[in-house]
């Protein structure tokens, strides 16, 4: 019997040393694969751009392509904006502005330009990304698309159906070069056709990104080996099930009773330093109020007496910081009485702090005359006894509502 309860043990021991190290063979592989930036890519975006623009209106552009000397005409400042919203579809919606001048001596429908004259156009375009068909590459975006405008050129507006192709080349994200070339035909027989070429540096934002094939591939292999990695380690929690049960069960006792004693403690702990303020503030309230003469922020002799008594008994608590919270009676303006209640709490605490008392541990706040601590608000008669009640400075520990809830 001891034998076969031995080979059991000693077959367990393997299967879990076996499952652990399939585990950790897992693991191992999972950290080999991860998902990078070059795993996604960006699918919808705002792009915004600017750059110049190339136009050739000679009359025979689509024929003769490279001609540039005598049909291209630019500016040297920048001439071309762009925006437009690029969608997951790969569809793109571009509103274009351009300008340019056409030169003196350049072929303009056909003809020598005599003189230099301005080139305005607006279009809008829908594109297509070509990624799309071919597969993404990460960096060169081609296109192609077609669109309508309006161009005033060689003094001859005109409407024009256009199209277009393109590449984008970025560097980041959100910076790269769009080149392109157009050719516009004109809705009717005013104006040649012609061709418009540009170059430009481009931006997007509000970008939208998602894993590429690669990226998706990638993913599903890291799932598949998570859930292996899951399923091994749901077998050696099996396993070890019941060997943790009882340790489980003890440690689950033992940390409830350090809790109960631990909350025992704090409580204690809690009462005492409730009680601990409690027992200063009463010290503290057993002093008094200092009182203030009518209209008067000075300290009197008995009112710094009562201080030198409050300072001393501050320092045995350097722990606890405290208000002083100064009022006036009732009469005079109440803007005013605000005012000097302030200045009765300034010096309440300047004299404190003379006392050896830290600045930092004293707040002082003037009340006016929102606080009265009898009948004598305004309009009410009372003796100068009982308006004398109302001008004082008060001190109450700062923390002492938070302590004792």
């Amino acid at each position: 019997m001891k034998t076969y309860i031995t080979i059991l043990i000693f077959i367990s021991i393997l299967s879990l040393s076996s499952l652990r190290a399939q585990e950790n063979s897992t693991e191992s592989s999972i950290e080999d694969i991860q998902l990078t930036a070059k795993d996604s890519m960006v699918v919808s975006s705002w792009i915004i751009g600017i750059g110049w623009n190339i136009v050739d209106d000679s009359g025979d552009a689509f024929n003769d392509f490279y001609t540039v000397k005598d049909q291209w005409n630019a500016v040297a400042f920048p001439s071309r904006i762009s925006a437009g919203r690029y969608f997951r579809s790969g569809i793109g919606l571009e509103a274009i502005a351009t300008y340019n001048k056409y030169k003196e001596g350049n072929i303009i429908d056909g003809a020598v330009n005599q003189e230099d004259i301005d080139y305005f156009a607006i279009d809008s375009r829908i594109s297509y990304d070509l990624n799309k068909i071919f597969g993404q590459t990460g960096f060169f975006d081609p296109y192609v698309g077609g669109g309508i405008g309006y161009t005033d050129a060689n003094n001859t507006p005109r409407g024009t159906y256009n199209a277009v192709i393109g590449f984008r080349a970025w560097f980041s994200d959100r910076w790269g070069i769009d080149l392109s070339s157009s050719g516009k035909w004109s809705f009717g027989d005013e104006a040649t056709n012609h061709i418009q070429h540009g170059i430009g540096v481009i931006y997007q934002f509000d970008i939208e990104k998602d894993l590429n094939k690669k990226g998706r591939e990638k993913l599903a292999l890291i799932q598949a080996m998570e859930a292996e990695q899951q399923r091994v380690q749901d077998s050696i929690n099996e396993a070890m099930a019941a060997e943790a049960a009882a340790a489980a069960l003890a440690e689950k006792l033992a940390k409830e009773k350090e809790a109960a004693r631990l909350a025992a403690l704090k409580e204690a702990e809690e009462q005492a330093a409730k009680q601990r303020l409690i027992d200063l503030q009463d010290r503290i309230n057993a002093l008094g109020n200092v009182y203030f003469a009518f209209d008067s922020s000075y300290l009197s002799k008995d009112a710094k007496s009562l201080l030198d008594k409050l300072a001393i008994i501050l320092k045995e608590y350097p722990d606890v910081d405290f208000q002083i919270a100064s009022h006036t009676d009732s009469r005079g303006r109440s803007e005013y009485n605000l005012w000097l209640s302030e200045r009765r709490a300034n010096r309440t605490v300047e004299y404190l702090v003379t006392a050896g008392i830290a600045a930092a541990r004293l707040e002082g706040v003037g009340y006016g005359e929102t606080q009265l601590t009898n009948k004598c608000s305004d309009g009410v008669r009372c003796t100068e006894a009982e308006h004398k009640e109302n001008r004082r400075s008060q001190f109450e520990i700062k923390i002492m509502s938070d302590t004792t809830n």
